[in-house]
């Protein structure tokens, strides 16, 4: 040790703790490059020549199979920094400067802090003291050239590997359905059960449109869909488990699928918390993008088609809502309606009615929701469903023998796709259970436990055989009823009637709104007097309609105009109560379809600002007794006293029991009763009963 090096250790640096800190790369470095860290922990015997005891010597070797490109996953440097920082360390031993950091910020920063607690640093090439400048400089060199080390390193390595996925030659994982053959190269699985499952999983995304409703299908016909194991010590077999949404969308995502070669599909980046992220990158930005590169599932054209969906189908959680999947509401145009207004996609929005009937409401909110402006418009789609309804009968009337055909020929595929794939299980436990039998009766009858063994494995695959084949004849015979010689007859009946077929109420409204979309592209809807509707089909044509404009809840619930006019004529003689009676005896209901009684009559008389029956008398001249008593003279008890000894011509007004009177001095009508009147019914005018004065 030079003298140097001894000047720069001093007592207070003695006084604590030697910390020597062991790292390797990579757990491989670990078990072969045995050498370099035999290096790392002699570096004790250095720090003893400098003064420091044996037992004041802490090693740190945590962090063996870390790489220093961050210090955030390594816990032997986190403490090594702490200790520095809380000044309990004199000395900080490391082989080489890449031991400890290559990343510049983590070097720097232990540099400052070693600097702060008059910390030094020890490396194979001498002792330095950060708090010197010349030994600032010079460690801080060996901390760039250490980074600088790495980018070197890791260029070197990935221009290889991307060199070799240039020519295809890059040995990846393959996705289930895909293996490598003895020269290498990419083919398909030679297990058929794989390759028709996989087949199936493309084949109903296309059909139903959407990664939930693939999933749907394959748990409602029991099947199941194949993975292999990537780690542990069945890598690489192959299982067989219910098919997730997570594995569909990565199936419908990855192109080798496609028949080609795709290298940098994600870009990784590091936040500041240490954690790395992935992000996915589109197709134009991958690294090696090789078409037709090996056999394929699909084509290019139709995995192209596929994210296409993808994308279109995300955008139904968007603030844009540009396409919707149908869904089983009544709406017929869900995702297809355009606001006339500020031409945003319209959302559908649905209100119950007392009878329980699904009403649904195209609702626009323009900016509204970014903006807080105004809704643009709200139409209740009741009248613009029928419209577009009978225009697409009348459009696809010539079409209904070709759609008719196709529709029981997809059935029929889709059910014989689904049988063929439960008979290959069945044909793949039958042959494990064979296997288990050759195997226990290879095996010899002296050597018990292992026989025991092999019987009992034996067993269990006769088990999951007999399931097996349960579970192929209970779908089987399913199948069946669901495909009855009735049902078929009635699909082929549907080609000559295709309006009845459109109209059927057995068709789920899901399949009714993808017919729909497979003519219409989308429809402007715009209220005004009327609502216009501009229904653009696919191909370019349009064609506008006129619709009504709907009628608002309160003129939905409007009582009739007969109604209304038969109250306003039985006022003239009959209190509120009297009316409601009449009216339900000529079988009128108010405009909610219920029965009157006295408050609607009286909301109806409200409503159309109807005189009620008291006020009309009065009109008439009739009297209060109030009014009687003040010109007579009298006290209202005399006059109800003369009411009934008939001095009086009175009469009840309310169903209160008012009752007005006529003057005394002035000629008194004869009553009129209507020849509609029950007799059940009071008289208009009474003189004998009792009531309320």
């Amino acid at each position: 040790m030079n003298d140097e090096a001894n000047q720069k250790v001093t007592a207070s640096h003695l006084k604590r703790g030697a910390y020597l800190y062991v790292r390797q790369s990579t757990p491989r470095q670990v078990v072969e490059n045995t050498e370099s860290t035999e290096r790392q922990y002699a570096l004790r015997q250095r720090a003893v020549a400098l003064g420091w005891p044996i037992d004041n010597i802490a090693v740190i070797d945590t962090d063996l199979g870390q790489s220093a490109a961050s210090a955030a996953d390594r816990v032997g440097f986190q403490k090594l920094v702490t200790d520095v920082g809380m000044g309990r360390a004199g000395i900080v031993l490391g082989l080489e400067v890449s031991r400890l950091a290559r990343n510049c910020s983590d070097w720097h920063r232990l540099l400052e802090i070693c600097a702060m607690t008059d910390t030094l640093i020890l490396d194979e090439d001498g002792v330095y003291d950060p708090a010197r400048f010349n030994d600032r400089l010079l460690l801080g060199l060996k901390g760039t050239m250490s980074e600088a080390e790495l980018h070197v390193l890791h260029a070197r390595l990935r221009g290889g590997i991307l060199n070799k996925a240039r020519r295809a030659e890059l040995w990846l994982r393959l996705p289930v359905g895909l293996v490598h053959n003895g020269a290498g190269r990419v083919v398909f699985d030679p297990d058929k059960q794989v390759q028709e499952t996989v087949r199936l999983l493309f084949d109903t995304f296309s059909r139903t449109g959407a990664a939930h409703a693939t999933v749907k299908y394959f748990r409602d016909q029991r099947l199941l869909f194949p993975t292999r194991v990537a780690s542990g010590a069945t890598k690489g077999e192959l299982t067989w488990a219910p098919l997730c949404l997570g594995r569909v969308c990565s199936v419908l995502h990855s192109p080798w699928y496609a028949g080609a070669f795709a290298y940098g599909r994600t870009r990784s980046r590091r936040h500041p918390d240490g954690k790395t992220r992935y992000e996915h990158l589109p197709s134009s930005q991958w690294l090696v993008l090789i078409r037709d590169a090996h056999p394929g599932y699909i084509s290019w054209q139709e995995y192209e088609r596929i994210q296409q969906q993808l994308r279109t189908t995300g955008k139904a959680i968007g603030f844009e809502r540009r396409q919707i999947p149908p869904r089983e509401g009544p709406a017929l145009l869900q995702g297809r309606a355009l606001c006339g207004v500020c031409g945003c996609r319209m959302y559908v929005r649905y209100h119950t009615r007392r009878s329980g009937q699904l009403i649904p409401q195209y609702v626009c909110y323009g900016r509204g929701k970014l903006f807080a402006d105004p809704m643009c418009q709200s139409i209740c789609g009741t009248q613009i469903d029928a419209a577009v309804d009978k225009l697409l009968v009348e459009t696809v009337t010539p079409m209904a023998l070709q759609l008719t055909l196709a529709i029981e020929q997809e059935v029929q595929a889709r059910l014989d796709e689904a049988d063929r794939l439960r008979h290959r299980h069945v044909e793949r436990a039958q042959y494990e259970a064979d296997q288990a039998r050759l195997r226990y009766m290879q095996v010899d009858p002296a050597h018990r436990l292992v026989a025991d063994s092999l019987e009992a494995d034996w067993n269990t695959k006769l088990r999951a055989l007999a399931d097996a084949q349960h579970n192929y004849q209970r779908e089987c015979a399913s199948d069946r009823h669901a495909v009855s010689e009735e049902d078929r007859k009635r699909i082929l009946t549907l080609a000559t009637d295709f309006p009845a077929a459109w109209r059927d109420s057995n068709i789920p409204q899901r399949q009714r709104k993808r017919m729909l979309a497979l003519i219409i592209e989308d429809v402007t809807l715009l209220k005004q007097r009327h609502v216009t509707v501009a229904v653009r089909f696919r191909g370019g044509a349009t064609t506008t309609l006129t619709v009504p404009r709907p009628l608002t809840a309160q003129q939905m619930r409007a009582t009739s105009v007969v109604a209304r006019e038969q109250i306003d004529t039985l006022t003239d003689l009959y209190t509120d109560a009297q009316i409601a009676n009449i009216l339900n005896e000529r079988g009128l209901h108010t405009g909610a379809g219920d029965t009157f009684d006295t408050a609607s009559v009286q909301w109806v008389r409200f409503s159309a600002k109807l005189k009620s029956l008291k006020v009309r008398l009065l009109d008439a001249g009739m009297l209060t007794s109030k009014q009687l008593s003040a010109r007579l003279g009298i006290s209202r008890t005399t006059i109800g006293k003369w009411r009934l000894r008939g001095g009086l011509k009175a009469r009840i007004c309310s169903d209160r029991g008012e009752w007005l009177y006529w003057p005394p001095d002035q000629p008194q009508p004869d009553p009129d009763t209507p020849a509609a009147v029950t007799p059940s019914s009071d008289p208009p005018f009474r003189s004998t009963a009792r009531g309320a004065t």
